[in-house]
């Protein structure tokens, strides 16, 4: 990913699924829960572009000490709890000019359609708290596969892995 023009220090990092569901239920509308119910209909294996698309308006929800975000910024915020993948689609939907070419790509455009789509009305999308267990699973997953910049994996280190108990190599 693009390095973002906020330097690191004022990256807003959400670090927990809880702090991250206090956001979102700061959303004044539901379209990322109507988008996710529709890629969960379209894409029921696709936990990530789920997310994704529950999280396409995050960057309205996060704020600076100037007061902007970026979508890189937005997705920055949530790659070290979400991963890699979820924050690349956050950032490729609303990326204008950029048709997500690379293997993402049919994601990306299953993203935007569904995001369109979202805005009519009458789409029962269940609750935000209905989201909740996949947050927790793909947060976990992300923790447990991420880089070292993940906050402590509450899983421990995978079987088989190199790492020791106490965190030496």
């Amino acid at each position: 990913m693009a390095k973002s023009w906020v330097p690191e220090a004022q990256v807003p990092y959400v670090t927990s699924v809880l702090e991250l569901m206090e956001l979102l239920r700061g959303s004044p509308d539901d379209r990322g829960l109507r988008t996710a119910a529709l890629l969960r209909r379209s894409h029921p294996s696709d936990k990530e572009l789920q997310l994704a698309g529950l999280l396409q308006d995050i960057g309205r929800l996060l704020r600076l000490s100037d007061g902007t975000v970026t979508l890189g910024v937005a997705a920055e915020a949530i790659r070290p709890l979400l991963g890699r993948r979820v924050a690349r689609l956050v950032r490729l939907s609303g990326a204008l000019g950029d048709d997500g070419v690379g293997p993402d790509a049919e994601a990306v455009a299953s993203l935007r359609h569904a995001r369109d789509s979202a805005a009519a009305a009458g789409l029962d999308a269940g609750v935000l708290e209905d989201w909740l267990p996949l947050l927790d699973l793909v947060a976990a997953g992300a923790c447990r596969v991420g880089s070292a910049r993940n906050a402590i994996d509450p899983l421990g280190a995978p079987r088989g892995s190199r790492r020791s108990a106490w965190g030496l190599p």
